[in-house]
């Protein structure tokens, strides 16, 4: 087998996610530079004595899982062998961030959680995002309110976030309008501990983007609690709210207020493993006839997708 230096032949995009990580989206994109379908990769560990399932390959390069066990190092280390990689090229994407800082959880590829990911990727871009943004979420809730006339007017989200790396500064918030919405109106509003930066929306895909600025720059393992809040009110009739987790771990609670001349009559929450999943785990809620709201609460969330979907009369 000819083994080749990424430096030379590989995407300069390889060179990037190699030395910044995270390790899902480094395996993806060097099985991807290397042309080789994961049952190739399986059938070539197989023959350095490494078994490992096409699933678990699959897992690793989604981020629904991180190999931790001592065969699952071995693997990643036969990996880079396959794969034509510089040693521990990929090991060191596995170690705690900073050198024995804040290890990052379990996570999964933005592009899983959104249908429309390549449209996300370039707002993503313009607004200079790294593969992984250096934050996961500790704890967050958020509040969803519905108009009279069944539109998504407001969603206001308080969040306790920890850096899993150095130097983290901001926090990027998306929001995934309704069909009718005209992202250009949307407003976003800093209402804790940040700041508004750069603003960078989609027309065709109602996605707006919000650059939200500490005054801190977050060494690894620090935490910070900031909250924020998107005006929408613009778009058609809201059947489900839902929010997309890159990282597991957190505890979510979310809540979602109707007004009183426009009540559901059923609501139920679900889960999701990704964007083109079908729901699972769904379960009935009961609508707060005096508050006139309905909410779910989860200990472990994430990474994958979770949300309260209802019907109107």
């Amino acid at each position: 087998m000819n083994v080749h230096s990424p430096g030379r032949d590989a995407p300069a995009a390889l060179d990037q996610v190699l030395r910044t990580g995270p390790f899902h989206l480094a395996l993806r994109t060097a099985i991807e530079a290397r042309g080789l379908a994961l049952h190739r990769v399986r059938h070539r560990l197989a023959q350095r004595g490494i078994h490992i399932g096409v699933t678990s390959l699959s897992y690793w390069q989604q981020g629904a899982r991180r190999p931790a066990r001592a065969e699952s190092l071995r693997a990643v280390r036969a990996l880079e062998e396959v794969l034509g990689l510089p040693p521990e090229s990929l090991l060191r994407l596995l170690a705690p961030a900073g050198g024995g800082g804040q290890e990052r959880p379990a996570s999964r590829s933005y592009q899983t959680l959104f249908a429309d990911s390549a449209v996300l990727r370039v707002l993503l871009a313009e607004l200079g995002s790294p593969p992984d943004g250096g934050l996961h979420t500790l704890d967050h809730w958020e509040r969803v309110r519905i108009g009279p006339g069944r539109q998504l007017l407001t969603r206001s989200s308080q969040q306790a976030v920890r850096a899993h790396r150095d130097g983290v500064d901001r926090y990027l918030a998306i929001h995934h309008g309704d069909p009718g919405c005209t992202p250009g109106r949307v407003r976003v509003r800093a209402d804790e501990n940040c700041r508004v930066g750069r603003v960078r929306w989609s027309a065709g895909t109602a996605i707006v983007v919000t650059e939200l600025l500490f005054d801190t720059r977050l060494r690894s393992g620090e935490t910070h609690v900031f909250g924020y809040t998107f005006e929408d009110g613009t778009g058609g009739a809201c059947q489900e709210y839902v929010r997309g987790f890159s990282f597991g771990g957190g505890r979510y609670v979310l809540q979602v207020g109707f007004d009183a001349g426009q009540l559901p009559v059923r609501c139920h929450s679900f889960a999701r493993t990704s964007a083109a999943a079908r729901p699972s785990g769904a379960q009935e809620l009961p609508l707060s006839g005096v508050n006139r709201t309905v909410h779910l609460v989860r200990a472990d969330a994430g990474p994958g997708i979770l949300g309260i979907g209802w019907e109107w009369p």
